[in-house]
């Protein structure tokens, strides 16, 4: 009759296969990384996540389908004169927008797991980010983590994870990592403060995020009016968009605009203009109509430009510095001053390179250890039955990663590993107080083997606690996979193997 522990670890397997899913390649489609908020894809309804089967009827099989499509459809203009009409036909609805610019949201290959890789695996950008010369409690990091999280996710960023961490000295800190990213997608959102001020003359009529109630990202009252030629051989491109401000901005800037004269120079405007600041460097300055004077408004038009070589390469400056204008007036001034403590960029190559050589790694290590054993013990069934066991945790391990949703990086990979040879140690422990010569039952050996098994086990999550609490990220995933894998060995598998060893010793 088969132990009732042989069936907790076969029930364990069956729920760590259902967790990780590994038929995603069955599936035919992409799967939406990310896409902009306010984008005519978002406001019908798409969201990251989405899986995509076709698009006006054409089958997407693969990312290739999806960018052959889309270059047959746009070509490489940025925007088209007339609105085209997408019809998008997901895994569970069909959705219809019209537009005039290449879509906007990213895709990739539907995931063949739900696995998740970290930056060691798939590329991206790391950053360690704490306040210049502040230490801050667990609340104010809190707060400055919820204002961070929702800057970059306006901005449209993909595949961002933001979290608090410690150092050893218990001093926070804010790990942001983006996978498929670049460093320069974080320095252009940390560097600056993003203090946006809305002045006419000394004084300040509105503030980005506290004064702003609305900001257009799309349709017509948001995007670039035209694209020039400068005196230096180059292109500028100008942009527009509208923004409402708050009953109490509106009243601010009638009561300012009240107290101006009209331009002796320009006698459609009033004397003085409106002048817009970010981290207070001036960016713009706007003329007034002199129908605004004194008059309550929430609606003013803000103006910018970007310049390039060239009209493609001045149309994406001036797009770029639309979108960081409007996300700073979103979501407002960052409450610190952020210094990047340090700055880590991965290769998704590199990523693809270090997965293949773990692999290789893994399948070396089960063959060593498995000759190893056969050789000590010399009986083929004993052999088996610790590969079966180390495979099952680190199977269960993986399983439990993918339930939680834990990104697997190269620390977190390293945990496993260390893990399963503690998981090998304690095999072997519980063969050979199994076969000793002792004048005592087998159970009573196999009880005394899992006292030391215990003990260690207490010892290594002793050990591992520290790390997963306060190893400022990079520990962490180590700590956390370790103390998983050491769990399930001795919840699951342990009990599981001294029985399979004891059907063996009566064989």
């Amino acid at each position: 009759m088969v132990s009732y522990k042989i069936w907790i670890l076969i029930v364990a397997l069956i729920a760590a296969l259902l967790f990780i899913s590994p038929w995603g390649f069955l599936e035919k489609g992409v799967v939406i990384t990310s896409l902009e908020k306010n984008s005519s894809e978002y406001n019908a309804g798409l969201t990251s996540g989405t899986i995509i089967k076709e698009i006006n009827s054409v089958k997407i099989n693969n990312v290739q389908d999806y960018n052959q499509f889309i270059t047959s459809l746009f070509g490489n203009s940025s925007l088209l004169i007339q609105e085209q009409r997408i019809t998008i036909t997901t895994s569970s609805d069909t959705l219809v927008f019209l537009t005039n610019k290449p879509l906007t949201m990213t895709v990739s290959e539907i995931p063949n797991s739900k696995l998740k890789t970290g930056l060691d695996l798939s590329g991206g950008a790391r950053a360690l980010i704490k306040p210049f010369n502040i230490t801050l409690t667990d609340s104010e990091l809190s707060d400055l983590i919820a204002i961070t999280s929702e800057r970059f996710n306006v901005y449209g960023l993909k595949d961002i994870t933001i979290k608090p961490v410690k150092d050893l000295q218990g001093i926070n800190y804010m790990l942001i990592e983006i996978a498929g990213a670049t460093p320069s997608d974080l320095e252009s959102l940390i560097s600056n403060q993003g203090k946006f001020e809305g002045k006419i003359g000394n004084q300040t009529v509105f503030i980005g995020g506290k004064d702003i109630a609305h900001v257009e990202r799309s349709g017509q009252q948001a995007g670039i009016e035209g694209c020039y030629a400068n005196n230096e051989g180059g292109e500028y491109c100008k942009f527009r968009f509208a923004i409402t401000l708050t009953e109490e901005a509106a009243k601010k800037h009638a009561e300012v605009t009240g107290k101006l004269s009209i331009s002796t120079e320009n006698p459609a405007y009033l004397s003085e203009k409106l002048d817009l600041y970010v981290d207070d460097a001036l960016t713009d300055s706007l003329f007034i109509s002199k129908d605004l004077k004194g008059r309550i408004t929430t609606q003013i038009a803000v103006s910018g430009s970007g310049v390039g070589a060239d009209r493609q390469a001045a149309f994406e400056e001036a797009e770029a510095n639309m979108k960081k204008l409007q996300t700073i007036l979103i979501t407002g001034s960052l409450p610190y001053k952020l210094e990047i403590v340090k700055l880590d960029t991965i290769s998704p190559s590199l990523g693809k390179e270090f997965t293949k050589n773990l692999v290789k790694l893994a399948i070396i290590a089960f063959v060593l250890i498995s000759v190893v054993l056969f050789i000590r013990y010399r009986k083929i069934k004993i052999t088996s039955a610790v590969v079966l066991t180390m495979f099952s945790e680190a199977f269960i391990t993986l399983g439990i990663a993918a339930l939680i949703n834990w990104n697997l990086d190269a620390p977190s990979i390293a945990g496993i590993i260390a893990g399963m040879g503690t998981g090998v140690n304690d095999q072997i422990v519980i063969i050979d107080e199994s076969i000793s010569s002792q004048a005592v039952s087998l159970r009573e050996r196999v009880k005394r083997a899992f006292f030391i098994i215990i003990g260690a086990f207490f010892t290594i999550i002793a050990a591992m606690l520290p790390l997963f609490w306060a190893g400022a990220g990079m520990l962490k995933g180590f700590a956390l996979t370790t103390i998983i894998t050491v769990l399930t060995g001795i919840l699951i598998t342990r009990p599981a193997f001294a029985e399979m060893l004891k059907s063996i010793q009566k064989d």
